[in-house]
């Protein structure tokens, strides 16, 4: 479901990366023009207009939703009550509220169907490593972490109608941008405990923040600042992890591979093998993310990312946004259905 840029360069090459275990039966799209052009060039075989008729006629076993995040809610859950599971581009929905509901309509079959997000970041070959690393104690005590997504947006790029508003977007680069990095962080150091924050909308001409700053303090007791800007002329994504045995940083912009990570043992510490590449090198992208999917599919069985799994990084943007309006620490038991913040990330909700 839509064919721009990240069906084109990023959902498409993905599905044709995995042979004849996937089949492309349909694309769909407002636009009748683009969605003709995306049909023609990509032999698909059948071009809709509509959610029903392609849920009725082609029956999909798995829908990408790579429209804007207003659409995502009621869609995924049009499609799971079809019985097919769903794959959702970033950010899943505009609140915790608009996820659960897609939660919700999952059921409670074992084999599902399931919705699940594109948080490709977590599946390169490194971060992978990492993780485990982590999850094993292997180095040691997590303590300190930085997470900075300094992307630049210029002016032209809000000129998209849905883009720099609450009720289309949802957010700004919290939501939108830093989110993946966000994702990677979460899975390396775990649940958080608090947060603190400050939004800014310094240059931008949207509603939403362009630039955001946290302060996060993890169930283990590390500390992380987490900075997302779409301000900043020389981008990078940067995440640092200090752990008592080794620092681990890495530093790319929209996808890592292996050599943009760095592994330093501290002075004490004989951790420098743990490091060592066993297996090609998998970059973090969607065609790390999908087999992943297709192999729960085929299995029966929950998909990563989903669920609890995929609310996460969903959550700790919203105590970001919470913390910033508010100017209080946020914590998890804060972010319930009683909150305005978990209707929608400006905290205007009214019951």
């Amino acid at each position: 479901m839509g064919t721009g840029g990240i069906a084109e360069n990023a959902h498409l090459p993905a599905l044709r990366s995995l042979g004849d275990r996937v089949t492309v039966v349909a694309a769909l799209d407002t636009d009748p023009a683009r969605l003709a052009d995306f049909t023609a060039r990509h032999g698909i075989p059948a071009a809709r207009a509509d959610l029903a008729e392609l849920l009725e006629r082609d029956k999909p076993d798995l829908v990408h939703l790579c429209t804007p995040p207003a659409a995502h809610a009621a869609d995924a859950i049009q499609c799971l009550d079809a019985g097919a599971w769903v794959l959702i581009e970033k950010p899943p929905a505009r609140s915790l509220a608009e996820y659960d509901r897609i939660t919700a309509a999952e059921g409670t079959v074992p084999s599902g169907p399931y919705a699940s997000v594109v948080f490709q970041h977590r599946f390169g070959s490194a971060g992978l490593r990492l993780a485990g690393l982590a999850r094993a104690g292997t180095l040691g005590k997590p303590l300190v972490a930085q997470c900075v997504t300094a992307w630049y947006r210029d002016h032209a790029y809000y000129e998209v109608p849905w883009r720099g508003r609450w009720d289309t977007e949802g957010g700004g680069p919290t939501m939108g941008h830093g989110i993946h990095q966000m994702d990677l962080m979460l899975a390396v150091l775990g649940e958080w405990d608090e947060v603190r924050a400050m939004t800014g909308t310094l240059d931008r001409d949207v509603e939403t923040e362009d630039v955001s700053a946290a302060v996060v303090r993890f169930a283990s007791g590390a500390i992380a600042t987490v900075l997302n800007s779409v301000l900043s002329p020389r981008e990078e994504s940067y995440l640092r992890f200090d752990f008592t045995n080794a620092s681990v940083e890495v530093r790319h912009l929209y996808g890592y591979g292996d050599d943009d990570w760095t592994f330093t043992p501290a002075p004490h510490a004989n951790v420098s093998g743990v490091w060592r590449i066993e297996h090609p090198d998998t970059p973090s992208s969607h065609q790390a993310l999908l087999p992943h999917v297709i192999d729960a599919w085929e299995q029966g069985r929950r998909p990563p990312l989903s669920g609890a799994d995929g609310r996460a990084t969903l959550e700790l943007a919203t105590a970001i946004y919470r913390a910033a309006a508010t100017g209080v620490p946020v914590r998890r038991e804060d972010l319930g259905p009683h909150d305005p913040f978990y209707h929608r990330l400006d905290g205007r909700h009214r019951p």
